[in-house]
């Protein structure tokens, strides 16, 4: 599930949106309000529950073959998310929708790489959500590996301490720290 040219993704557990106002999010770092979306490149992040603690690392180009042996390791590919057996039903089950967004609407956000994109005004959806499906197997079609862990916080340490590009999203979700 990846945005066509032109357009951008919001992922919602909510079949029923038929315009997305620009707010404050609880989970918000500005003040600002926003519309949010993603690319292409950024649409795995979101193959998951919304609620769902998720650590993410990928091969950039500065990234050390050593780190990526370590981190990513011999299953494949160049790219690793992570969640928790906790959110493994969860993962099996989510009822996740895609709506498909002009881009043109939406500029970038975050720096030095942006994470998202983002608008200021209203936006209302190219058409009716369309139903994500079986997350496992976007993660597989997309040769990312997909580990199940009893806690993201070693494998989280170690990504933040590497050469890797990364991300982590609701991570105080996560099993806390011992």
């Amino acid at each position: 599930m990846r945005p066509a040219p032109g357009q951008v993704l919001h992922f919602s557990e909510d079949p029923a949106i038929t315009r997305f106002v620009p707010h404050v999010a609880a989970t918000a770092r500005q003040s600002e309000a926003y519309v949010w979306a993603v690319d292409h490149t950024r649409a795995p992040d979101y193959w998951f529950p919304r609620e769902c603690p998720r650590a993410m690392a990928w091969a950039t180009g500065t990234s050390s073959a050593a780190d990526q042996a370590r981190i990513i390791g011999p299953g494949g590919g160049t790219r690793v998310h992570a969640i928790e057996y906790k959110w493994l039903a969860a993962m099996r089950t989510v009822r996740l929708f895609a709506y498909r967004l002009p881009a043109d609407r939406f500029t970038p956000i975050g720096s030095p790489v942006p994470h998202a994109v983002v608008a200021t005004e209203p936006v209302e959806p190219l058409g009716p959500p369309e139903r994500v499906g079986d997350l496992f197997a976007l993660h597989e079609q997309a040769g990312i590996q997909l580990r199940v862990l009893p806690t993201l916080w070693p494998l989280w340490d170690a990504v933040v301490r590497s050469t890797l590009g990364f991300s982590g999203i609701r991570l105080a979700n996560a099993t806390p720290r011992r």
